[in-house]
């Protein structure tokens, strides 16, 4: 059934996204690009936006059908609640910048507290109503340590799916950019789950694997669509969730290498700028400051750092298989 999945999951998006183009071209939903920015941007303003909407619509239809034959699909339905919820907060984003043709949409506030929201309800479901069981501790990667948080467990969560959400919302600035890491990362996280005897989230990082690869061609350089925050959102708060759920919440920083770096690099101009008046980068996030200084092809830069993280994460693989094969015996 994997492979029904799987290939019910890239079909649908693959047929869903030529469909979607004209339609949002029709309806003058595209991209703002801001001024700013590197002028090789601009002749991307108008390329439709809110992208996302087919992969997640193809992840919602095709994860409705793997609750039906999987048991102990909890975990499933878990993981597309917090899909829907970030991917509505992106909605939402998206659909008010199309409407007033610039880049604002929601307010930073706005967006904070509605994601904070998502992310209470989800500790509730989980560990309230116990639709999962996963520790409330945090776990330290090479290690059998692991932190006791307890209620306290709420605040990391909240910090984790929110940051998360937002790292892959600020990687989303390059043609496929996005789109190729989340499908590393969910291909690693499908490996953990089924290493770890987690069967269903296992089965939803497939979904997510291959309803992405049926978007990576119209989105690779150069876009015919991009995904916005619609999608942006939804993936960055799903992978945080993916790593809570299977108590290997540090594992995302390895995954999520690149989205750590696009973050710290925000992070830091920011700091800077404020305490200095100086800028450390021409732009931020860094993917925009190598764009700046003329730096030719740089996704190869990212399948760098990409391969690097891969490598760091095998050896976290191992680990994770070794501690799973002792919890067994």
């Amino acid at each position: 059934m994997i492979f029904v999945y799987a290939l019910l999951a890239l079909v649908i998006t693959f047929v869903l996204v030529p469909v979607l183009i004209p339609t949002l071209k029709r309806m003058k939903f595209g991209q703002s690009i801001r001024e700013e920015g590197p002028q090789s941007h601009m002749k991307k303003t108008g390329t439709p936006t809110m992208g996302g909407l087919t992969f997640l619509l193809s992840i919602v239809i095709t994860s409705l059908v793997a609750i039906i034959f999987v048991e102990q699909a909890n975990p499933i339905i878990l993981l597309l609640f917090v899909t829907i919820g970030f991917g509505l907060i992106g909605f939402i984003d998206d659909y008010i910048i199309v409407v007033k043709k610039n880049n604002q949409g929601l307010t930073s506030k706005q967006k904070f507290l509605a994601q904070i929201g998502i992310a209470i309800i989800f500790f509730v479901l989980s560990n309230v109503f116990h639709l999962v069981n996963f520790s409330t501790s945090i776990h330290i990667p090479f290690t059998n340590v692991a932190i006791p948080l307890s209620f306290a467990y709420v605040i990391f969560i909240v910090f984790w799916q929110v940051g998360f959400s937002n790292a892959v919302n600020l990687t989303d600035g390059l043609d496929g950019l996005a789109t190729g890491l989340s499908i590393i990362g969910f291909t690693m996280y499908a490996i953990m789950s089924f290493v770890l005897g987690e069967t269903a989230i296992g089965i939803f990082c497939i979904i997510m694997l291959f309803a992405l690869l049926g978007f990576l061609p119209y989105n690779i350089n150069p876009a015919k669509v991009f995904m916005g925050d619609t999608g942006s959102l939804a993936l960055g708060g799903i992978f945080a969730t993916i790593s809570i759920m299977l108590n290997q919440e540090l594992s995302l920083i390895f995954i999520g290498l690149v989205f750590v770096i696009e973050t710290l690099s925000v992070m830091l101009q920011v700091a800077s700028f404020k305490l200095t008046g100086k800028r450390i980068f021409k732009m931020s996030p860094i993917h925009h400051h190598f764009e700046l200084i003329g730096m030719e092809r740089m996704e190869s830069s990212y399948s760098i750092l990409g391969c690097w993280s891969d490598f760091r994460f095998n050896r976290f693989m191992d680990w994770s298989a070794l501690r799973c094969l002792i919890t067994q015996g």
